[in-house]
């Protein structure tokens, strides 16, 4: 029969072609869909916070896509694989790669020119990464898992609290707070989308 997925404001509809890339085939549900997401999610989260990966090695494409690979290679085939279609948000599939490599270059420069302070320098590439939107699915939670990793590494505190992030996959109010966030931080603004990260 497969999986209907019904999606909310923010989130990136699948092509059927990319839906047919479901490993599970007996996921018939959305909520079952999120459950296993969820798990591999927090087997990917606990290998990457508990051990120490030098700078260097996060900013590079090899690494952004190794962590999509390792969130979601329980469930999609296409995890860790560049998206080969256009979606409603996100540079053109053509131009992934040259904005990966522009983003890690403004990346290194801004960490050692101090260009601004560790957290903001996390939320940027976190929202950097999700304008870019290098994947089929799962951009968002990627790029704050990045962005967890990355903050890690630079000042030793375990991640952001991204507003207790365990429903910004589902609608109301927290999600709604961090949408507005990004819109904000698309103009130029960060620090609605610090606080939120923070919160």
């Amino acid at each position: 029969m497969g999986i209907k997925l019904d999606y909310i404001g923010g989130q990136t509809p699948l092509d059927e072609s990319e839906i047919s890339g479901l490993k599970i085939k007996t996921i018939s549900t959305v909520g079952e869909l999120n459950e296993h997401e969820q798990n591999n999610i927090e087997e990917a989260f606990h290998w990457a916070l508990h051990r120490k990966i030098p700078i260097d090695t996060q900013l590079t494409r090899e690494w952004i896509f190794n962590i999509h690979y390792r969130m979601f290679n329980n469930v999609w085939d296409w995890a860790g694989k560049k998206r080969t279609t256009n979606k409603n948000i996100g540079v053109d599939k053509y131009a992934i790669e040259p904005a990966l490599i522009h983003m890690l270059d403004d990346i290194k420069y801004w960490i050692t020119n101090k260009t601004f302070d560790h957290i903001e320098i996390a939320i940027r590439f976190k929202h950097r990464l999700v304008s870019i939107h290098s994947f089929p699915n799962g951009n968002g939670r990627h790029a704050r898992l990045c962005a967890d990793i990355l903050i890690k590494q630079l000042t030793g505190q375990d991640g952001f609290s991204w507003g207790s992030h365990d429903n910004l996959y589902q609608e109301g109010e927290l999600r709604t707070a961090y949408i507005n966030a990004l819109k904000i931080a698309d103009a130029g603004d960060y620090r609605q989308l610090i606080e939120f990260a923070c919160s």
